[in-house]
């Protein structure tokens, strides 16, 4: 099943847009967006095909640390990491 992860990293300056940019470039063949220009944390939302959530987050992370590492931003620790699947998708549609 995919599962769209959320994954936050924080740190101790403000991130660019420039660097956003590059993380936007890193995670676009995950399926992939970018965030975090002006804040003091960066992050990506990308899909992987799992099982189940806790799976999709044990796949998620590594590949959002070196997109991150791709991208030259700083190796800050994951602070969060949040899954949705499609069928949740699917189910908040459902009136």
């Amino acid at each position: 099943m995919n599962y769209s992860v959320s994954i936050v990293a924080e740190g101790d300056r403000e991130v660019t847009l420039d660097e956003v940019v590059e993380l936007a470039d890193a995670v676009a063949t995950l399926g992939g967006v970018a965030s975090g220009a002006g804040s003091f944390s960066y992050g990506a939302q990308i899909v992987v095909d799992a099982p189940n959530s806790d799976e999709a987050v044990d796949l998620a992370i590594p590949l959002f640390i070196d997109a991150a590492r791709r991208a030259g931003l700083p190796e800050w620790p994951v602070t969060r990491a949040e899954t949705i699947s499609e069928i949740d998708e699917l189910e908040e549609l459902d009136p």
